[in-house]
């Protein structure tokens, strides 16, 4: 919970339920956009956001090291080695040149 990489996972959690919730809001409305009462849609998302970030803080020690409890931290996967003749290889006159 102490990395900045749990932090920056969960303000983007929590920016990402904001706008859902405003979407949901707006979208449960059916209204026109100038009609919407706009203080209570920002502040039904604010909530929800604030949810996601106490939700990840809450299960950061309950199982793996993400926001989540079942989500794993990423980790750039290893880069392949450089592929390098070898001896007995095309071109190294073993028997498979036709040599003996």
């Amino acid at each position: 919970m102490w990395t900045a990489a749990f932090w920056k996972a969960t303000a983007e959690r929590a920016i990402r339920t904001f706008a859902q919730a405003l979407a949901a809001v707006l979208v449960a409305g059916a209204t026109s956009l100038l009609d919407v009462p706009w203080g209570a849609a920002f502040a039904t998302a604010g909530l929800a956001a604030v949810l996601a970030v106490l939700t990840a803080v809450g299960a950061s020690e309950a199982g793996a090291k993400g926001p989540g409890i079942t989500e794993r931290p990423t980790t750039p996967a290893p880069m392949p080695a450089a592929s390098t003749p070898t001896a007995g290889g095309p071109g190294a006159g073993g028997p498979a040149a036709g040599g003996v």
